[in-house]
């Protein structure tokens, strides 16, 4: 068998022998639809819970459409040109037309950036800007989560969220309210809502009963209201396959069950050992990124195995307090103490990588020097082969490989 899985924009190959084999994880079939911008067309035609766009929005009003940033594989260059003519035939002219990139607690982007994410047309008609800067106070949630949002937003007289939607590993789901909490949120507020992933209720594919998923909607429910989305869902080769738009719960919901059908793949049992990918560009730019790949695969490994995990990480950790908690501390196991009774942002995903070093071992493929991967508790590697080889021989002739090419967006399910 021979496997390719996603690296940087490249592919590489691992052979895997017939015995150990256990399968692929790739998307269910669903059948064929429209796919690209005529399936954006048809979600927009056909808005689910609201009416169209260009029917609840009219002249005078400053319009602003948040979207993903960067480390995201949103096509919103595909999709803003749609809502744009929306909103045109809504009255709105595009001077009174806003795109925020919801960083969240992410870097900000150049000017390239941000003319890549829109494409250049979109670039050149309306202003593009960072959710960084001023931040308004909107109350609080029912949980304590402080609703501080980015001001351009906040004092918007509509609002759009763009948005994909994917597996997140204690969200649920990506998309919907998303956008909002944590896309244009302070990082105290971001902090405050994932401070709950410790729960066991906070798991990907989860939305009842889920405190992270209940808390970012209630953001948009009582306190940021959320006039339209649109939301997309991408296949293995990030080509948009379903398209759901208009209200933020409504609309996003139909998205979810979708994904459920596209993404939610069953297992024979759990392997031994699990070859992932982080998807390639843009999900390996980092390590932050990518352990959502990583959290994903560790549903497919059997306690006791190993995964070897492949993403470039080529910028990096990708965030600064991952970094030092990644970094700073001695043991790997010492993070889970450590995030249970001081909850920090970006700390949060080491203490994840962490929950997975403690049912197995963490092999790494990546970019990153050698050394600096063993002082951040993984094993690196220089070989992806020849680590598969040695993991094969190092648990017997009769040892299973599962290979999840698209780890970040496929949800094992025994």
């Amino acid at each position: 068998m021979i496997a390719q899985l996603p690296f940087r924009k490249e592919k590489i190959e691992l052979q895997i022998p017939d015995r150990n084999y256990l399968g692929t994880l790739m998307p269910n079939d669903v059948g064929e639809g429209l796919t690209g911008e005529e399936e954006v067309i048809r979600g927009l035609e056909n808005p689910i819970g609201t009416g169209r766009l260009k029917d609840i929005v009219h002249t005078g009003q400053k319009v602003v459409i948040v979207t993903s940033d960067i480390t995201r594989p949103m096509p919103s260059y595909a999709v803003l040109p749609h809502v744009l003519k929306e909103l045109n035939e809504g009255g709105v002219p595009d001077k009174d037309i806003t795109v925020v990139f919801a960083v969240g607690s992410h870097r900000c982007h150049t000017e390239e950036e941000k003319k890549k994410l829109v494409g250049e047309a979109v670039y050149a008609r309306v202003s593009c800007i960072d959710s960084h800067g001023e931040f308004v106070h909107m109350g609080t949630t029912s949980r304590g989560t402080p609703v501080d949002i980015f001001k351009t937003v906040a004092e918007a007289d509509i609002r759009i969220c763009l948005g994909n939607i994917e597996f997140h590993y204690f969200a649920g789901y990506s998309g919907g309210a998303k956008a909002i909490m944590p896309g244009v949120s302070t990082r105290d507020a971001i902090q405050c809502n994932h401070s709950r992933m410790v729960q066991e209720e906070a798991r990907a594919g989860a939305i009842e009963g889920n405190p992270i998923r209940e808390d970012i909607d209630e953001v948009c429910e009582k306190f940021v209201k959320v006039d339209f989305i649109v939301n997309v869902v991408l296949d293995e080769k990030k080509r948009i396959r379903r398209c759901v738009a208009g209200h933020f719960i409504k609309a996003h919901r139909e998205g979810c069950r979708f994904l459920d059908q596209l993404y939610k793949v069953q297992i024979p049992k759990r392997a031994d050992i699990v070859i992932v990918s982080a998807g390639g560009y843009p999900k390996d730019l980092n390590l932050y990124q990518a352990q959502k790949a990583l959290d994903n695969s560790k549903h497919a490994v059997r306690d006791g195995g190993c995964i070897i995990w492949i993403a470039s990480a080529y910028e990096g950790l990708g965030e600064g307090v991952f970094e030092k908690w990644m970094t700073g501390h001695e043991k790997a196991s010492d993070m889970i103490e450590h995030i249970s009774r001081d909850f920090q942002l970006g700390g949060h995903k080491a203490a994840a990588i962490t929950m997975v070093l403690e049912k197995a071992e963490i092999i790494l493929y990546s970019d990153l020097d050698a050394d600096f991967v063993r002082s951040i508790h993984l094993k690196p590697c220089a070989d992806a082969q020849a680590e598969l080889d040695a993991a094969i021989a190092r648990y017997g002739e009769d040892a299973s490989v599962l290979v999840m090419p698209y780890g970040g967006s496929t949800l094992p399910c025994l």
